[in-house]
């Protein structure tokens, strides 16, 4: 096969080419930072759920103060299997649990308090819903993770030394195998602060940054789970994307710089975007609550974000190259509210029409592109659906393009883009265009078109085209591109 073209773009030439594909090829070689064979994995999750629940969702509260009784939590029948089928039924890939939030309550049966689930009503003190939801999980394909808060408002040594070997101690019993695999570990960035401290009633400050001891802490996550990915301000594994309203930036690296964040980070502003020189692959996770707030309150049943609300979310996470954790908070009943799970197959269905059929797949289309680097790196490896292949183009290559044109006119309302990111983030900006009467004329998606990463979604109003075009304007070495697709909403 032989791919010739000429080009002519933002002031740069680039010649008629004529590649032959006929030879092998090394790989370009990798752009660090690259991301571990697991991060890959979380990442082609691309979207899962959050669950909120526990002493605060009896007491109507967000963050408890930590001096309710575990007698508050006494919810008749609970239902772990019916938020899994939920769940799995509305496309989620896995679920996190707050196991432990700020208020100390653990949903387990902890050997080092008696502020837990032993110490409630629920199954006369015999129940565990770590245990009942990653049972659960494993029943529905669901994958299970957990949250664990470093503050704990409830205890008395909260602030000392001891505190961090207990804690710590929270973190064997849950990774130590008795709820199966773990795909992430959640460390939220709020510690330290007012609290009820065992009847102290004061406000304990920390130093965030080495209280806790966080590398220490990540190192024993990996020990139990060498698979998981620790979500916090800094990652290790994936980072806070800086808000929670579930948005990344339009340029979105997957890089930190991974000595200076941590959880508590103060600078989170720089969150949504990462930092273009960072040194460490730490992707971004945008969490949101699929209502106003974390826990259940019945005064939000009806402001519950709407399918098309949720929809948009996606493309302005998963489609910016971060993953979608959506919080779906039980109800005091122990089920997942029926506007919620209403609102989630609503989105699911939504979903599935926006991305019908690939325009991109098929004889009728034409792929032409600047150049290729040989035959396991060839252009159509772009339209084959398998993320694993990719296109590239020689070492020393600066600005590239390619095109697909069709065989007859097509209506396309996106685009979508993804790098092969086991060789890193390259693309540092690009354009997008559109074939129509001959002439090549721009995409207005609205957003900038700078980063794409494992994913980049674009949105755009509805062009009949003869052809779509990418062009490469700068990249960070040789781009690797796994994938081009346009879609019309069905």
């Amino acid at each position: 096969m032989k791919n010739s073209h000429s080009l002519l773009f933002a002031g740069l030439v680039l010649v008629t080419l004529s590649v032959s594909c006929s030879y092998a090829a090394k790989a370009p070689e990798p752009v660090l930072p690259v991301p571990t064979v697991q991060q890959v994995e979380w990442q082609q999750m691309e979207r899962y759920a959050f669950i909120h629940y526990g002493l605060n969702t009896y007491t109507d509260a967000e963050w408890g103060y930590g001096n309710v009784s575990p007698e508050v939590f006494a919810p008749e029948k609970p239902d772990c299997r019916q938020w899994a089928r939920v769940l799995a039924g509305a496309g989620m890939k896995g679920v996190i649990l707050t196991a432990k939030h700020h208020d100390g309550f653990c949903l387990w049966p902890c050997t080092g308090t008696d502020y837990d689930i032993a110490s409630s009503p629920y199954k006369g003190g015999k129940g565990d819903l770590v245990k009942e939801l990653s049972e659960a999980c494993r029943e529905y394909g669901l994958r299970f993770g957990v949250y664990v808060s470093p503050w704990d408002r409830n205890r008395s040594d909260y602030g000392t030394e001891s505190y961090v070997g207990y804690y710590r101690s929270q973190l064997k019993e849950l990774l130590s195998g008795g709820y199966g695999d773990i795909f992430e570990v959640w460390l939220d960035g709020a510690n330290g602060g007012d609290g009820w401290y065992g009847g102290a009633d004061e406000t304990r400050t920390i130093d965030r940054r080495t209280y806790y001891d966080f590398p220490a802490i990540d190192s024993l996550i990996l020990a139990l789970q060498p698979d998981a990915i620790i979500f916090s301000d800094g990652g290790p594994g994936c980072r806070w994307v800086g808000n929670e309203r579930g948005i990344a930036g339009e340029t979105n690296w997957s890089f930190l710089k991974g000595a200076e964040v941590y959880p508590g980070y103060p600078r989170f502003q720089e969150l949504p975007s990462g930092h273009e020189d960072g040194d460490a692959w730490i992707p971004a996770e945008c969490d949101v609550s699929i209502r106003p707030g974390w826990f259940w309150h019945a005064d939000e049943d009806t402001l519950v974000k709407t399918p098309e609300q949720l929809l948009d979310l996606y493309f302005k996470s998963v489609g910016r190259n971060a993953n979608f954790l959506l919080n779906v908070p039980v109800n005091r009943d122990g089920l997942i509210s029926g506007a919620d799970s209403a609102s989630l197959y609503g989105f699911n269905e939504l979903l599935a029409r926006e991305f019908p059929c690939n325009l991109l797949q098929g004889s009728n289309v034409t792929v032409n592109v600047s150049s290729e680097r040989g035959r396991d790196f060839r252009a159509e490896n772009m339209t084959d659906g398998d993320v694993d292949t990719y296109w590239s183009v020689p070492d020393g290559t600066g600005a590239a393009y390619a095109e697909f044109v069709f065989g007859v006119p097509e209506r396309l309302d996106k685009m979508v883009l993804q790098e092969y990111i086991p060789l890193g983030q390259r693309v540092v900006d690009f354009d997008v265009e559109y074939l129509s009467d001959g002439k090549w004329l721009p995409l207005d998606c609205g957003e900038e078109t700078s980063t794409i990463g494992y994913k980049r979604i674009l949105r755009f109003a509805p062009v009949t085209a003869d052809g779509v075009r990418v062009i490469f304007k700068e990249s960070r070495g040789p781009v690797c591109v796994s994938a081009v697709e346009a879609f019309l909403r069905h």
